[in-house]
């Protein structure tokens, strides 16, 4: 009986497992536990960050002066926004805890109503390195107006040009325009600096403004420069309306001729060949223009006092008294012959 009633419990046992498709072993009590096998769907470890880097500025001037105040943009090689500040009071900024690359640094203000910015650099960061810059913004130029003018008289001039600088260095050349001046912007090194200005061309028709002028400018702010030119000096020039005042005291003789002379006696030669007497009987003298009491030498020989003229004088007046005596003659002669041939025609 007790052989049947074991046989019925594992018929039980067996209609159980075949129910439920499980069977489930009880492990011995001297058993070792079965170490568990690691799962394929388990995440790996993560692997330690690589050491960041940081970059740190110091902002001056020129004047090697600290600058705070100056607004600074990072931009990671994505163009992503890596990080922002401004200087404090030692001009310094830093950006720390940055990864290793190449960062874009960008001056937005320079702090300053002096100062420019520095154009847009690059940036590398090195793992476990600090990256230090010294930055240097320049100072605003300064603006420079040029006046040419008369010095005489104020007036603006055109055409004048000028070369400005400092030390042995030109650094700006200005030339006026239509309206006598000309304008442009200087840069500077100081907050106060010496320059000088020399003039290397002259307007027209004026010298050229010779001294070496000099004067002081600031950054960002308006000089006003000024040169003077003097008018170039001309001979004058003869005027053709101006003519000799004092008029000569007589006519010239014309070479050749004789001295004429007037008679108050003597025959008058007529258009007929004849003459007629003259019962004047007055000494021939010469004629003298009146006020005028020096005789006229001839023309072609140099000046004869009065001496010179007398036997010119004589010999002419001789001439015409014996030509009119002649003349009387030969008229009487007619005259006397025409009563005997009208007496014989008759």
């Amino acid at each position: 009986m007790h052989a049947r009633f074991v046989r019925g419990a594992v018929r039980s046992a067996a209609v159980s497992a075949a129910v439920t498709g499980t069977l489930t072993w009880a492990p011995a009590a001297n058993a070792q536990p079965i170490e568990p096998t690691p799962s394929a769907s388990s995440a790996p470890a993560e692997t330690p960050a690589p050491d960041t880097g940081s970059i740190a500025i110091t902002k001056k001037d020129p004047a090697e002066d600290l600058l705070p105040g100056a607004a600074f943009l990072l931009l990671d090689s994505a163009g992503q926004e890596a990080g922002q500040g401004k200087t404090g009071v030692q001009g310094e900024l830093t950006f720390p805890d940055l990864a290793p690359g190449v960062y874009r640094l960008k001056e937005l203000a320079s702090g300053s109503p002096l100062h420019e910015v520095v154009a847009d650099q690059d940036v590398i960061v090195t793992p476990g390195a600090t990256t230090r810059l010294t930055i240097t913004d320049p100072f605003k130029a300064a603006k420079v107006l040029l006046k040419a003018k008369d010095d005489k008289t104020g007036k603006l001039l055109p055409g004048a040009t000028v070369n400005i600088g400092t030390g042995d260095k030109t650094l700006l050349t200005l030339t006026t325009g239509v309206k006598g001046t000309a304008s442009g912007e200087l840069p500077v090194s100081s907050r106060k600096t010496e320059l000088w200005l020399k003039q290397i061309k002259a307007p027209a028709g004026y010298d050229l403004y010779k001294p070496s002028k000099t004067f002081t400018a600031g950054p960002g702010a308006p000089v006003t420069v000024t040169v003077t030119n003097a008018k170039t000096a001309t001979s004058p020039k003869p005027d053709p309306s101006d003519k000799p005042t004092r008029k000569p005291t007589g006519a010239p003789s014309v070479p050749g001729d004789k001295p004429s002379s007037s008679r108050t006696g003597g025959a008058e030669p007529s258009a007929t060949g004849t003459s007629t007497p003259d019962t004047d009987s007055s000494p021939i003298t010469a004629a003298v223009p009146a006020g005028d009491t020096t005789p006229k030498a001839p023309a072609g020989s140099l000046a004869h006092t009065g001496a010179d003229a007398t036997p010119w004088v004589a010999g002419g007046a001789g001439l015409l008294v014996a030509a009119g005596v002649v003349t009387l003659v030969v008229v009487r002669r007619r005259t006397s012959a025409e009563p005997d041939d009208n007496s014989k025609t008759s």
